[in-house]
């Protein structure tokens, strides 16, 4: 029987491919895990700006009901004052240019 013996070259040949797998499979891994952590790190700055964002929608919606319950408290003070203001009811409310003797003589004395 005989054996066939690896020439010494192919040895190293087999070696050298080897190491360069290692460290292909190595590169691979790191680039992986860089590109891992810069997903989570996207994400985590996503989260926060949402929740940033819905802070200040809360806050917006907060003003929002605010501006309106003082828009329909102006209204009715508006309402009531037409109700008895003078210079509405004036027959002379239709000059283009107001003179004081004019205002002064629609007010109540």
């Amino acid at each position: 029987m005989s054996c066939a013996v690896p020439a010494a070259g192919g040895s190293q040949q087999s070696h050298e491919e080897d190491d360069r797998k290692v460290r292909r499979r190595e590169k691979n891994r790191v680039a992986a895990q860089r590109s891992r952590k810069k997903q989570t790190q996207k994400a985590d700055k996503l989260h926060e700006e949402y929740e940033s964002l819905e802070q200040e929608n809360t806050s917006l919606r907060r003003e929002i009901g605010k501006l309106t319950d003082e828009m329909k408290h102006l209204s009715e003070v508006l309402k009531d004052h037409e109700k008895i203001c003078p210079l509405l009811h004036c027959t002379m409310n239709f000059v283009t240019v107001p003179r004081p003797d004019a205002l002064t003589s629609c007010l109540p004395r």
